[in-house]
């Protein structure tokens, strides 16, 4: 695995970040690392578990904003176009009226890994349900949703070199 791939996982980060990164995966210490810190994978492998618990987080921090209608594991979404999780704004004419309906998709990779990493996902699709840009008022309701945000964001993007190089940590058997 070249060092440019897995430095694109962390490239939005400081070099004294990534090479403190690389030293952990070069010595084969990032897999004891994270499963220290996140002993278990979450246990929400259906769609409709990941629909609730997903709608959860919504009704707590984001009561008012517009509802979501489906939230569901995509095999076609690649964590190489750094993408973990989409949101998406589906808008269809049905007669005189114009419906709209926001999505949320989550890479299927994420169906097993700590919760903690899960939620940090949905929590950053939700945020686009009012803010759209990458911006300070974007990451500012991610961290009022989820005060971890952005370690749980670097420990997520670690455990996503360490796979690439290793393979996964948290695998367990599908129903």
């Amino acid at each position: 695995m070249s060092q440019t791939k897995i430095l694109n996982y962390l490239s939005c980060y400081s070099p004294q970040v990534q090479q403190q990164a690389l030293a952990l995966l070069d010595n084969n210490k990032s897999g004891v690392w994270l499963q220290k810190k996140y002993p278990q994978a979450h246990e929400l492998a259906s769609e409709r578990a990941l629909y609730d618990y997903a709608q959860g987080i919504k009704n707590q921090f984001m009561r008012s904003s517009t509802p979501i209608s489906k939230v569901i594991y995509d095999d076609k979404i690649h964590i190489i176009n750094n993408a973990l999780g989409l949101h998406t704004y589906v808008s269809r004419v049905q007669g005189a009226k114009l419906k709209s309906k926001n999505e949320i998709r989550v890479s299927a990779l994420f169906r097993k890994v700590p919760e903690p990493f899960l939620r940090m996902i949905l929590v950053h699709e939700l945020a686009h349900l009012r803010e759209k840009e990458h911006d300070k008022a974007f990451y500012k309701l991610c961290c009022y949703m989820e005060p971890d945000y952005h370690q749980l964001e670097f420990d997520l993007r670690l455990y996503l070199c360490h796979r690439d190089r290793f393979g996964d940590l948290w695998a367990r058997s599908t129903d």
